[in-house]
């Protein structure tokens, strides 16, 4: 991890305070609606840094199991299914204590690929053509090349890995080095490159894993939403860090301390972007405007019914009410409330568990662009 750095320090401490302010901008029942849309959306932009571009509708299909009939599109359905789970199990704090371990690199693995086709549990060795089998938590038993890099051999992995552990272990660090810490343990898991494939999955679900576990990430940012937007940069700096020690000024490692620094202030500017995009696009005063809007122009089209707006900004504002309020929310006689209630829940603008329980507001991928604009699945520019 890099020594000691003022510019490192500082992020840190704007990421521990933005995220705090964060944290307590929605209401609980909100906030699961949003977690489960950045799921999603996390799982599009960590596939899509591995070349993977899953359609948004594609994924929301996958996790009502329709899978497409085209074998190429299901496989790609399932991969993204397999890594919303597993996320899911994250957020739900099902997934071992400490996520810079090797028990957590074996498990999120595993769980991932058993999630997986078979026919994506192969990789090939560009040299031979050789195909060789993924063992879903098993480590590597062959040599790799990454690039110009060649990771620890097989017979090393054990060793890499506790001293991975032991140096990036909570208890050793200060908070603001433990924010540090799962920027630089980003880089040093991709550099042991301990699986034969999969690492970078499971290196973005440990860095998601571990800064919610210090009480910084949650469900409602994605810092792989930050990387695949800027993935030029993400992967350059991810390489450069690889790169051996500059000379006796460039720390004492093996490795440039220089670059490993350079990765570690790009890991910390994008969880901070991504903090500050969502802080703006969940902000409840320009949510609601925004939300006011699509209903007054869908009613002027006649998609929705008079009444519409109360009602979303009730389930907004409160997180669930009972059907059997909505004609007192709009001043409504109950048979038009339910009419406008049905309107509602058949486009998915609320949700229920029930067929009769509370409703929720639910966030289609309709409306994205005008409710949450910037938060589409599109990875070509910042924010």
């Amino acid at each position: 991890m890099p020594k000691d750095c003022r510019e490192l320090d500082d992020k840190a401490v704007e990421l521990i305070e933005k995220s705090s302010a964060f944290a307590g901008m929605l209401n609980a029942d909100v906030a699961l609606s949003v977690g489960h849309l950045v799921r999603s959306m996390n799982c599009y932009y960590s596939n899509f840094i591995e070349g993977h571009d899953t359609h948004p509708r594609d994924i929301e299909r996958a996790l009502n199991e329709d899978f497409d009939t085209s074998p190429e599109k299901r496989d790609l359905q399932k991969e993204a299914k397999a890594h919303i789970d597993v996320q899911s199990l994250i957020d739900k704090g099902e997934s071992p204590a400490n996520a810079l371990s090797k028990e957590f690199a074996l498990w999120a693995h595993k769980e991932f690929c058993d999630r997986l086709p078979e026919s994506m549990l192969w990789a090939e060795n560009p040299d031979t053509g050789e195909r060789i089998p993924v063992i879903p938590g098993e480590l590597r038993e062959t040599f790799v090349d990454v690039g110009r890099h060649r990771p620890p051999g097989p017979d090393e992995l054990d060793r890499y890995l506790a001293r991975f552990e032991e140096a990036y272990m909570p208890a050793t660090h200060s908070r603001i080095r433990r924010v540090i810490a799962v920027a630089a343990a980003h880089h040093r898991f991709a550099w042991i490159h301990p699986f034969i494939d999969g690492n970078g999955r499971v290196a973005r679900l440990m860095s998601h894993a571990y800064l919610k576990q210090m009480g910084i990430g949650s469900s409602l940012w994605s810092v792989s939403r930050g990387m695949a937007r800027t993935a030029g940069d993400y992967k350059r700096l991810l390489q450069a860090a690889d790169s051996p020690r500059n000379g006796p000024l460039d720390g004492r490692g093996a490795l440039s301390e220089k670059a490993l620094t350079g990765f570690c202030e790009y890991f910390l500017d994008i969880c901070i972007d991504q903090v500050d995009f969502m802080s703006r696009s969940l902000n409840l005063k320009s949510l609601q405007v925004r939300i006011e809007r699509y209903c007054a122009h869908e009613v002027a089209l006649k998609n929705l019914m008079a009444g519409s707006w109360p009602l979303l900004r009730e389930a907004l504002l409160s997180g669930e009410f009972k059907r059997g309020m909505a004609a007192e929310i709009i001043g409504k006689s109950p048979a038009q409330a339910r009419k406008v209630l049905g309107i509602l829940t058949q486009k998915g603008l609320l949700v229920s568990d029930t067929e009769k329980g509370p409703v929720q507001l639910g966030l289609p991928l309709d409306v994205l662009d005008e409710w949450m604009p910037g938060l589409g699945y599109a990875a070509n520019s910042r924010n």
